[in-house]
Order: structure tokens, then sequence, then C-alpha cells
């Protein structure tokens, strides 16, 4: 069957899977993706949603980049949401609730589309490795499979072990089988390995809640999407969520059952996530919280089925049931299923460089939560880097990587890599010390033309992405170079309580107070005319608001970028021997051996390498 040997083959089919395997056939590589189950094919594992806080602009950034999990997500959305907006544009991040068996049939859908893209459903045991270099995988029913690269995408699944109360049984998803052999396989090959655990509640029957006990949680009455592109559109329709809270009698419930929970008497042994706890880790560590917020999620928009978001729990089946029923709304709920605790097998990224690619075998590549990160689009955006940059090393061509000034992605890979981590990682807007230029609404601009060079999107793109660039640049200069007439500007500021001026000045300098929005400028005359003369898109209006609330704060941290990137441009040759250079720091000597980075500026952000051990650095570098 499998008698040509592939480009890239990809194991695992879930949303690194899927962004692997679409970007490699899409840059013109042919492409096997093997997942032990072809109907569960970006299957959403916990909650049916896309985006939040982080990453929502990793969704953005992922299709800017000709990924697919924005398209995806706007065609199976059943409401959107703009978190954030009372903060700066920094901090908006963009969120959809997703109906889950429309969001997996879409992935397929696309995954399908791709000429070069292959399938085959089996469970990978093992890799074929030759020297220090992988060259295939290896089936459960001893088949063969050569490949000139390989992304291993596991999620949960290796040697995954799941936990009700004190049941525990072999799975890598609820009613799906764990993947044996490849931990094993590559323990002996000399990589280190760790558990850790992530956890999912009950699903119910949205037929036995009383939703007029809860109040209402709707998205936003003005939609916008992902995608950057013309293949999707805003909602016009839209499901409420529901919000109602737990209380102390339902602690008292939850806690009679510590005794038979898995996080407490021992049998789970490995760490969570510290910012998605379980509700009976929540009651635990906020012991004087009398309430935790539960959101009532649904499912589709046809089905029943509905997500209980914050009440994520490995308690007994029968602890969780009579729990639940105290909770407001809650009091008939039916359980489609209960929630459950996973362990399973991960790998310090810290074995791996930029490129997601091992540093001890060649062309292998780890994607997703086999390197210990929690989140969807944590694991996509691993998926589209490994893709691309296994594509790239076949070819012989530069690596494609993402500076931690260029997007949320490069920080993400750049923090797993450098810093490593000891629980599921999970991106925010603070882990990017480059956050206003890393914005939801400039991701198109700032990656679109690198996607451009690698060959994944099309020039149809960029030319959109030039128009929206020239076109609010030249609006900004509008606002620079024209005056306003103060006697018309007056009655403005005085209805938005902001001070009066006495003379005329530029349009730009008013616009730039924080009283005075989008909205307001609009009606100014000079303003009215060059829009009637320029149709401009919203997203266009956005940049120009954007710029010129906070031109400031971008510029100061433009230099600051500027300032990191001579680090980077002092390299550090492979294979350097730390340890001779006495004058670091015995710490930094040890850290820096095992992590191996590349630049001065990566080995800056080591934990554990001073600012003095920098600097000696530096000195032998110059040398």
């Amino acid at each position: 069957m499998f008698d040509k040997e592939y480009d890239v083959i990809v194991v695992g089919a879930g949303h690194a899977g899927s962004e692997a395997a679409a970007v490699a056939a899409n840059m013109g590589s042919r492409t096997l993706l093997v997942t032990m189950n072809l109907e569960t094919i970006g299957q959403m594992s916990c909650n049916p949603a896309m985006g939040g806080i982080a990453k929502g602009q990793i969704v953005r950034e992922i299709d800017a980049l000709g990924g697919l999990s924005g398209i995806v997500s706007d065609k199976s959305a059943i409401q959107f949401k703009m978190l954030n907006q009372s903060k700066g544009p920094a901090m908006w991040s963009p969120r959809t609730q997703n109906d889950r068996m429309r969001f997996s049939e879409e992935w397929r859908m696309q995954l399908e589309a791709i000429p070069l893209l292959d399938f085959y459903q089996e469970m990978v045991l093992g890799l074929i490795i030759e020297g220090e270099k992988v060259v295939g995988v290896r089936t459960s029913l001893g088949i063969e499979i050569r490949s000139k690269a390989v992304v291993l995408t596991n999620g949960t699944f290796l040697n995954g072990l799941i936990h009700i109360g004190d049941k525990n049984f072999g799975g890598g998803r609820a009613g799906e089988r764990a993947s044996t052999g490849i931990t094993g396989q590559l323990v002996e090959l000399g990589f280190e390995s760790g558990r850790m655990k992530t956890g999912t509640p009950p699903r119910v029957d949205g037929r036995s809640l009383d939703y007029s006990r809860m109040e209402p949680q709707p998205g936003d009455a003005i939609t916008s999407k992902f995608s950057y592109s013309n293949l999707t559109s805003s909602l016009k329709h839209q499901r409420d969520c529901h919000m109602t809270y737990t209380s102390p009698e339902v602690h008292d419930l939850l806690r009679e059952g510590f005794d038979r929970s898995p996080m407490f008497n021992g049998r789970i042994k490995s760490v969570g996530p510290r910012y998605c706890p379980s509700i009976e880790d929540k009651i635990d560590r906020f012991a004087t919280k009398d309430r935790h917020q539960i959101f009532v999620e649904p499912e589709g928009w046809n089905t029943c089925e509905v997500y209980v978001n914050g009440f994520s729990t490995s308690l007994p089946e029968d602890v969780q049931f009579k729990a639940l029923r105290s909770v407001v709304g809650f009091e008939k709920v039916k359980f489609f299923r209960p929630g459950y605790a996973i362990e399973y097998d991960y790998f310090p990224p810290t074995q791996l460089k930029h490129t997601l690619e091992t540093k001890l075998i060649s062309n292998l590549y780890f994607a997703g939560q086999i390197n210990g990160t929690t989140g969807y689009e944590e694991a996509a955006s691993q998926g589209l880097m490994a893709g691309i940059n296994a594509v790239r090393k076949i070819r012989e061509e530069e690596s494609f990587i993402l500076k931690r000034d260029e997007a949320y992605i490069g920080v993400l890979v750049d923090d797993l890599i450098t810093k490593g981590t000891e629980e599921p990682y999970r991106m925010f807007t603070s882990r990017a010390e480059y956050r206003t230029l890393l914005r939801q609404d400039n991701a198109d601009l700032r990656l679109t033309p690198r996607a451009v060079e690698l060959g994944i999107v099309t020039d149809e793109a960029l030319n959109r992405v030039e128009r929206k660039a020239n076109e609010s640049e030249k609006m900004v200069q509008f606002l620079r170079d024209t005056s306003y007439d103060y006697k018309e500007m007056n009655p403005l500021l005085e209805s938005k309580g902001s001070k009066v001026v006495t003379q005329n000045d530029k349009l730009f300098k008013v616009f730039s107070r924080p009283q005075i929005n989008l909205e307001d400028i609009k009606t100014i005359s000079q303003v009215k005319t060059y829009l009637d003369e320029n149709e401009l898109d919203d997203d266009i209006l956005e940049q120009v608001e954007v710029h010129v609330k906070y031109a400031g704060y971008i510029s100061k941290e433009k230099d600051n970028a500027d300032k990191l990137h001579r680090l980077e441009n002092v390299k550090i040759p492979s294979n350097y021997d730390f340890k001779s250079i006495k004058s670091l720091s015995y710490e930094a000597r040890e850290k820096l051996t095992k992590i191996q980075p590349v630049t001065v500026s990566q080995a800056s952000r080591i934990s554990g390498v001073s600012p003095s051990d920098i600097s000696v650095l530096l000195v032998h570098m110059g040398r």
C-alpha cells in the first residue's frame, strides 16, 4: 500500500496534526496523515470554543500564515465575542463558541480537499530510525511507511490514563484507546519524558436545565470573525450561553468525595494546568470563596448537549451528579457523561530547536501537547510551524522562525524551547513583552507577507494586506496634515467631557485624546469628506484608530524590539562548550549546556542565566 516514500508523515489528527498536514501538503509536499480514528479529525476534546485571551491572537496569526483554524472556526461558529474591549487594543481578543460536530466535519472537508494529502487509520507504534535520522513510522499491523520527515502530534494519547474517582482505565479521550509504544522508543533513544494531567467537565442534557434561573451571556451585537480572507463571513444569528454559580452547599457536597478523589488520594501524581483548575482544586485552593462561576455552553446549533465550563472534575460520578444538582438551574440535570481527568506522556520541549525539530533525531518534529502545552490554539500554531519547517528542511531551505516581536507564536515557541515547562503551558497576553505590536487586528500585516514568501498563501492575500497598510497609513498622514476649525470642534469636545481648544490644530492631535473615538471624529467636516472620497473597510479604520491612539507605545516597543534584535544577531556556534567559560556562574553553565541556545538573546531568556552571565558571553562571542 505504501510503496512510495512520503515527504512528510504527520502522526495524530487533532489541532496540531491537522494544521501540520494541511500546510505541508499545501506547500507541495506529498503528505500522509496517520490517526487512530478518522472520525475524530479536528475533534474539540474539551470546550467547544476557539480563541480567547491571547489565544484569539494566535488563531488570527495562524490564518495570516495560511493555516486553516480561523476558517474552520468561522464556518462552525455559533457565537462571537471580542473580549477585553474595555481595555487597550493589545488586550482585545476574539473568541467563538463553536458547533463541535460541524467543527470536526469542516476540518475533515478542508483536509480532504487538499490533493497531495493522504489519510490512513491505524496506531503508530514506533519510528523507523537510521543513524540519528527518522525515515518513517511503524504501525500496529507491522506496516512500515517511509518518509523524509515525521511530525508527532499525539495529544493526550501517549499512554493516556483516564481517572473518574477511584476508577481508572487506559484511554486517550473518552471512548478512545490510548497510544502505546512511542514513549518507550523515544526514551531508549535518549529523550527525557514526563507526565502531565488535564481534565474536562461533565456533558449534560440541556433539556433538563432551567435557563430562566441563569444569566444569559449573548454574543456581540456587531460580530466579527477570525479569518482575514473572504472565504468566511460574520455571524448573522447567534446562540446564547448562560452563567450560573456554585454555592457553599455545592462545595460541601464536593468535599464529601475528596477521599475518593484521585487528585487528593495520590492516584494522580502529575501536574495539571494552573489556569484551568478542576472544581475540587478551586474549592480547596480558594476555600474562602463562597461561589465560582459556571458557564453553560451549548455544543452546537441543534444538539441539546451542553458543556459545563468551570466544573472540570475527576471526582466520582455520583459525587459530580449530586453536587451539580445543587447548582442553580441544574436541579433536574441529566448527565450525558461525567467529567474525568487524564494523565499522559509529554517530552520537555527544551529538547527541541526553534523549528520544533528534536535535537537528538534529525527530521523529527514535535507539536502540541507532546510539548507540554494546553489548548487547541497553542497546538494548532505548533503544528503549523512544525509542518512548515519539516518541508523546508527536506528541501534544504532556510528555517522559518518567528521572533518574539513578530508573533505570539514566536513567544510560545521561544518560551517552550528556552524555558521549558513543568505544568501545561498556556498563552497569555502578559507573556508577550511586545504585545502592543502583536495585536489581533494586525496579524495579517505582520505575517501574510512572510506566508507569501513561503508559498503558502496567494498574491491576492498580499494585495489585500498591502491595501490595508497603504490606506491606513494614508489616512493617518491625512490626520497629521489636516487642521480642524476649533469652533466646529469645541461642541464635540464639550459633549465628550474633553478640554475645549482655543485655536485650530491638527486632527491627529485631538483624535489621540482618550475621550474621542472614531465615530466622534467622523462627524468633523474634513473627515466626512475624506471618507466620502475614499471607501475604507472597517479593518482599515480600526488600524487608523489604534495607530493614532497608541502611536507612542508602538514606537517605544519597536525601539525595544530593535535592541533585542542586536542580541539576536550575536550567534552562538552549535555544540558550544559553555563549561569551558569559568567566569560564567555554575547554574548558567549547566542551563546553557542543556538548552544550547543559538543566539545571545535566547540565552538571556533562560531562567538562571543572569545579566552578568550575558555580559561574559558577549565578551566571548566578541572574541
